[in-house]
């Protein structure tokens, strides 16, 4: 098996493939994510970001931006992270999951010719905001942009966030982690029959990945709630038991489904959604109600003081990071 320890310096190229599968029959298996997809020459992955060139895997969209954008950080969402700041937004194509109520479907599951940047180009953009959020699509899927973008970002005192699925090969994400400053990862259920019938993956595949972060980096989940495919009682309550047992402070956002792509299930109620966040905060201290209104305010754990709202107008009551009526720390970075 070829050394995946060894990044090569061409521009958009790791070796991410296997050198018996490709030299037998001129095929290769893509290490990047756990799918391992085998790929024939000339033959792009499930991802459509990944392609057989000669016999190696390689980046077919370095450099290729799908959509970029100054966005709120609560927008990722990220409710514990610089709390009222902007970061530089980007996403390229491709994802490795397949999801039927995929939100950025257009540019998630397929490729398109994309506008023509470079790893300085994107520090450069993101210069007058927080940092550099790698979003929209899978951003795992660009992998070499983020490792040599990162750098740049960093170098220049901004941060580096991601907003994944969580399903990347550990060697891959554990290449990336000395770079990252916070990441939101989508749990998407809590089920593996789940992840089967709806995304195309396995939930083992992220759990593995949210226990590798978990205290690395700055993290929230979200979980967008589907009414009928995985908003049951006791599927979210021991999703929340498995939270907690991280023990390590984290954001859990359960965020409302609105249909899209290839599922027509109705919009997600707001009683159901109140539902399991009751069930959610007796494991928990900081669940949010996402994509409803009232639903993202940030209470003390110790006192229940509201210390942000984020309606109409972010307004944040914290003093040095503490609750200013019981002066408990709240958790996060940047929370000042």
């Amino acid at each position: 098996m070829s050394n995946t320890n060894n990044v090569r310096e061409d521009r958009g190229t790791v070796p991410l493939s296997t050198s018996d599968n490709y030299k037998e029959f001129y095929s290769a298996s893509c290490l990047l994510c756990p799918q391992h997809c085998k790929l024939r020459p000339g033959q792009s992955g499930r991802c459509h970001a990944r392609v057989n060139r000669e016999g190696k895997v390689v980046s077919s969209t370095y450099g290729e931006v799908a959509a970029w954008n100054v966005d709120p950080i609560e927008k990722k969402p990220l409710y514990h992270f610089y709390p009222g700041s902007s970061i530089f937004s980007v996403g390229g194509f491709g994802c490795n999951l397949s999801c039927s109520f995929c939100q950025n479907h257009e540019i998630s599951q397929k490729h398109q010719v994309g506008r023509k940047v470079t790893p300085a180009q994107l520090a450069e953009q993101a210069q007058n905001s927080l940092g550099v959020c790698f979003t929209y699509s899978e951003p795992s899927m660009w992998f070499e942009m983020i490792r040599d973008t990162a750098p740049l970002v960093r170098a220049q005192g901004g941060k580096v966030v991601l907003v994944s699925n969580g399903t990347i090969s550990p060697h891959f994400i554990e290449e990336l982690i000395p770079w990252l400053d916070a990441i939101n990862i989508d749990i998407k259920a809590f089920s593996e029959e789940f992840y089967q019938t709806y995304c195309g993956g396995k939930l083992a595949w992220v759990l593995d990945n949210v226990e590798r972060l978990a205290g690395r980096v700055h993290l929230e989940i979200t979980t967008l709630v589907i009414q009928g495919a995985n908003d049951d009682s006791k599927e979210i309550g021991e999703l929340a038991q498995w939270l907690h047992g991280l023990n390590v402070p984290l954001a859990w956002h359960l965020s409302a489904y609105h249909p899209a792509y290839r599922l027509a299930v109705p919009p997600t109620d707001r009683e159901t959604l109140e539902r399991l966040w009751n069930i959610a905060k007796e494991y928990l201290p900081y669940v949010y109600l996402g994509n409803v209104r009232g639903g993202d305010t940030t209470f003390c754990p110790q006192c229940g003081e509201a210390v942000i709202r984020r309606e109409p107008v972010l307004v944040n009551r914290l003093e040095q990071g503490c609750c200013p009526k019981c002066r408990t720390a709240i958790f996060g970075v940047g929370m000042l």
